[in-house]
């Protein structure tokens, strides 16, 4: 592994087969590498079935490397002796529609369980629903609500915070805004990039929305297939509309209109990511 103190993750030439030497043998992996970084955001996009999830769960030892390997802080994971449980504290794995996992009651025990087993005192259990809840944007009253009686969204963020309260360095997300409306999408971004903010921690980001790559990603690796087939900054991945086409992907919908623009003769970049970028260049056509 790099000698790079700043390092949280490195996946190198990792395969993944699922039932293998049966008739259904199916390879998901072929040879990814794959790095996460101190105070980054790394973004995952590919079409269905590319391996995204796969991919994600051997960052946290939900799977361990057949071929390859995954180390976290210097730990290997291929190493049946690696302590998964401290792994899984510092890699925190978000599934999609978390909500649908909550099984507490009470919002603040759900929060709270994860803590819990680990066998915290109470004092200590406590502090951690306050901290994960405001990281997410929900009031501390909120724990003494009824799971069933809040929004998509606020389950969304409540589940969120069941996993932050395990103080993870990494937080693992996939598709974390599907289903979610406008409004509650942006919270939940919100929330993520205020979290990434603090103590050098990392996020890596696998998801069909190109926006949300956009806006959160520092780095975005390209899974078709299984197989890692361009990564880079997003301006440089989002760059090359012609390649994510012929994999079937998108572009994020303001750079989608910029070059709609640019094609019609208009004078602007087509190098935006954000609609905050998008709104300045067309404002800026009505004072040229």
């Amino acid at each position: 592994m790099s000698a790079s103190t700043d390092l949280l993750i490195e996946v190198r030439g990792l395969q993944h087969t699922y039932l293998p030497r049966t008739p259904l043998e199916t390879q998901s992996l072929f040879g990814v590498d794959l790095r996460v970084h101190a105070g980054e955001s790394v973004g995952i996009i590919g079409p269905t079935g590319s391996g995204k999830s796969t991919l994600l769960q051997h960052l946290n030892g939900l799977l361990r490397p057949q071929q390859g390997g995954v180390w976290v802080e210097g730990v290997s994971l291929a190493d049946p002796q690696a302590d998964v449980r401290s792994v899984r504290q510092k890699v925190g794995l978000v599934f999609q529609n978390p909500e649908d996992q909550l099984f507490e009651r009470y919002a603040g025990d759900d929060v709270a369980f994860g803590p819990r087993n680990l066998g915290l005192p109470p004092a200590q259990v406590r502090e951690r629903v306050r901290q994960a809840m405001q990281a997410v944007g929900l009031p501390l009253d909120f724990k003494d609500r009824l799971t069933l009686e809040l929004s998509q969204g606020q389950r969304r963020r409540l589940a969120l915070a069941g996993v932050l309260a395990l103080a993870p360095r990494v937080l693992v997300l996939d598709e974390p805004t599907a289903g979610l409306d406008p409004q509650g999408r942006q919270e939940l971004l919100h929330a993520l990039c205020a979290w990434r903010s603090h103590d050098g921690r990392a996020i890596v980001l696998a998801s069909h929305n190109m926006e949300d790559v956009a806006e959160l990603a520092d780095r975005v690796y390209v899974l078709v297939a299984g197989r890692i087939v361009l990564s880079g900054p997003p301006r440089q991945v989002f760059a090359q509309p012609e390649l994510l086409g012929s994999d079937g992907l998108g572009l994020p919908a303001p750079t989608q209109a910029l070059q709609e623009l640019r094609r019609l003769g208009y004078p602007v970049s087509a190098e935006v990511l954000t609609v905050q970028e998008a709104a300045a260049q067309i404002e800026a056509l009505f004072h040229a």
